[in-house]
Formats: C-alpha cells, structure tokens, sequence
C-alpha cells in the first residue's frame, strides 16, 4: 500500500495532523475510547476492547477506519498520543442489500458510527475537517463511494453540516433506535431519534437555497411546528429557549419548513431539573418533530436543504419540498 495519507491544516491560533491509525499495538487504541467518553459521557455505552479495536482497523484484520486529528504540542511537535488527540471518527464497511452479500462491489458502504471533538475544541471546524478527510480516504483506499450515518434532527450544527454543507440524503426517520441513551448529548427521558442518511463521496453538491436567498424562503413558506421564546433560568444556567406549541400537519405547500432549536444539546442540559413542565421541553420537540417528519415523508416530502439565519431570533429550519 502507498503511504497512508496525512494533512495538516491551520485553523485560528493551532495547528492540527490529520492522519489514519495504522498501530498495531492494542494499548494505542484507548485514547479513542478516553476521548469518545469525554465527548459523550456515558459510561455506560462503549467501543470493544482495544485488542479487539486494533483487529478491526483495515490495515489489520477487518474493516474498521480509525481518523485521528492531533494538535501540536508546544514545542510544534505532532504526538500521536492520547494527551494530544482532539478529535476522532470511526466506522466500518456495511452491505447495502442483505440478499447480496459481498458479490458485488457496488453492493458496499461505509458505516460512519462516530465522529467526536474534544467539548474545549469545538470552534475550529474539525469536525468538518474530519468528515472532508474521511472521504478523501475512502475514495482513494477504500474506493468506496457511499456513505451512511445516523445523527440526531434536532441538533442544527449537525443538520448543516450533513444537509447543506455535504448534501447528505435523508433514507429514514428512526424512532429511538438507540433506546434509553444518556450523556452529556443525549438524555435517558427523551427518546433517541435519528435520522438515517446517505452521502454520496462522487456526486458534486451545491444548496437548493443560494445563501443570498435564504432569508426569502424562510419567510415565504410555512412552519410545520408552531413555536415561540422563552427566557429559562435553572440551577444549570440560563437561555432564550425555542418551545415547541403544536406540530402542523395540513400543509400542502411546495416547501415546508421544520424549525428546530438553536442548540438542543444546551436544551436538554438546561431542562434537566426536577419542575416537569420545564423538564419537558425538549421531549415536546422530540414528539412534534417525529409526527411532522413522518407524516410529510409518508405524504412524499423531502429534506432537500438545511436554512440557517443570519439575523439572531429566527430559527434554523429543514426545508422540505413535495415529492414530484
């Protein structure tokens, strides 16, 4: 095999590696779980062992991809160990049809399960950085050209990356496929949502809505949820907070717009308190989304854009359009 690719990339003050895991040492993949636990905090859910990890990386026995991103230390040196590892992904390659198997290669996809940045790293845009390297690496080892992922529909930095940045395509609502699942980015109480999506690495992607007209749209068509504003201060802070009031189900429009909440991660950690009525705001959301998002895609809707505002007070929307 050639040299395994590698980038290094400036951003603000930092400089970053960006390189794949090629150890064949079991205890150099215990930085990965270390830091996925620091993203999500949730003990309970975990990678496999290390040794078992290291016989999953490609370049050992099985299929796994393993994406490192390292700052430099203060001396401008890359070390490749835990203290300096500031963001990872990891996935595995997957069948498309069942009844197929391995007989074709066309057949194939990669399973992107998780993407994390250390919480204190989150304003250098590596998690973009991750996912253009990811497919850098797929294209041209793998030579894969589908990937697939799950994320959460509430959480809009990710609805823009997947949507409008990548173009990713929505195949499914699933209702809390991960069950009960808690951390810092989830909560036991409010169910698990994803939204199942496809991103084809070949095609070229531009957003249905040039940003100039992202405004115009968000005026011009209708809102799926009814919501309003609410200042929420709790023993865990304070926030303007978007409430969901009731979900719209008899539109009929060309384009439909399904608001979702600026930050659903600062959401369900400010609500987490013992007043049910607070408490319950971001499972409001989770209900009235669920029940929009079904009911248009059954009805032939789909996600084709992601709306973020430039002027602070209006929500970002998912922009659905009728199926012709």
């Amino acid at each position: 095999m050639n040299r395994l690719p590698e980038k290094i990339i400036r951003v603000k003050d930092k400089r970053f590696l960006l390189r794949v895991e090629d150890s064949g040492q079991a205890a150099d993949y215990q930085k990965y779980e270390d830091l996925r636990q620091a993203v999500w905090q949730f003990s309970e859910d975990h990678l496999a062992g290390t040794r078992n990890l290291m016989c999953e990386n490609f370049l050992h026995e099985g299929s796994s991809l393993f994406l490192g991103v390292f700052e430099e230390d203060e001396r401008g040196r890359f070390l490749t160990d835990g203290k300096h590892l500031v963001g990872f992904s990891y996935g595995f390659v997957g069948l498309k049809d069942k009844s197929l198997g391995f007989d074709q290669p066309g057949n194939l996809w990669f399973y992107s399960q998780f993407l994390g940045v250390r919480p204190d790293r989150l304003n250098y845009g590596l998690g973009l950085q991750l996912k253009e390297f990811q497919k850098e690496v797929l294209l041209g080892i793998f030579h894969l050209e589908t990937v697939v992922c799950t994320y959460d529909p509430l959480t809009a930095v990710n609805a823009y990356r997947n949507v409008r940045h990548f173009g990713m395509t929505v195949l499914e609502y699933r209702v809390a496929p991960y069950g009960e699942y808690g951390g810092r980015l989830n909560r036991r109480d409010v169910p698990s949502d994803r939204f199942f999506m496809s991103w084809d690495l070949k095609k070229e992607h531009r957003p249905l809505v040039p940003d100039h007209q992202v405004k115009d749209y968000l005026e011009r068509w209708p809102r799926a949820i009814q919501m309003q504003y609410r200042w929420l201060e709790t023993e865990k802070g304070s926030a303007r907070l978007e409430v969901a009031e009731q979900a719209v189900i008899n539109l009929h429009d060309e384009f439909i717009l399904v608001p979702v909440p600026a930050d659903f991660y600062l959401m369900l950690n400010l609500t987490e308190v013992e007043e049910a009525e607070i408490r319950r705001l971001p499972l409001n959301w989770r209900l009235q989304s669920r029940e929009v998002f079904q009911h248009y895609f059954l009805r032939g809707y789909q996600v084709v854009d992601f709306l973020k505002p430039e002027e602070p007070g209006c929500p970002s929307c998912y922009l659905l359009r009728a199926g012709s």
